[in-house]
């Protein structure tokens, strides 16, 4: 009887730790979705050239970088989010964008998420570089905003 007890024991607090965890794990993912969703609202705003779509996805003092490789050494290229919005309201109409990503790696931590994107950039259908995107989001009261997002550019290895 004993060791019945114990059974009975140990399985209730197996239940109670997971049930626990449970709420947490799926409030989580529920999070990265919501943070993968405006990430790709981002692109999709990008391709249709809706200024108002992209502006959306960041916070509005957000910062945009690229690291740049050169025969003479590395640097790093800076952006402000109102030039990025911008250029993407005056491309032309018949120039289409196509950032195409190719996964999302998100983690969140309450407020604030992380997320790796490899991608694939084509313009009119036609490959032009490839890399990876590192964006940093913190959720305000309207919901989740892109702070800053730096990037990678090459023509290859184009591999993940």
């Amino acid at each position: 009887m004993e060791a019945f007890k114990k059974r009975i024991s140990t399985i209730l607090l197996l239940t109670m730790l997971f049930l626990g965890l449970a709420p947490t794990s799926l409030l989580a993912q529920h999070e990265a979705q919501e943070v993968e969703q405006v990430i790709r609202s981002l692109f999709e705003g990008m391709k249709l050239k809706n200024p108002n779509q992209v502006s959306q996805a960041f916070y509005a003092e957000g910062l945009m970088q690229t690291v740049i490789q050169k025969v003479e050494g590395t640097t790093v290229g800076s952006n402000t989010v109102a030039d990025f919005v911008n250029r993407i309201a005056s491309t032309p109409a018949d120039v289409v964008l196509d950032e195409q990503i190719l996964s999302y790696h998100i983690q969140v931590d309450g407020p604030m998420a992380a997320a790796w994107t490899p991608y694939r950039f084509y313009r009119n259908g036609v490959f032009s570089h490839c890399g990876v995107n590192s964006f940093q989001l913190v959720k305000m009261a309207e919901g989740w905003k892109i702070v800053y997002i730096i990037d990678t550019r090459r023509k290859e290895p184009c591999e993940y």
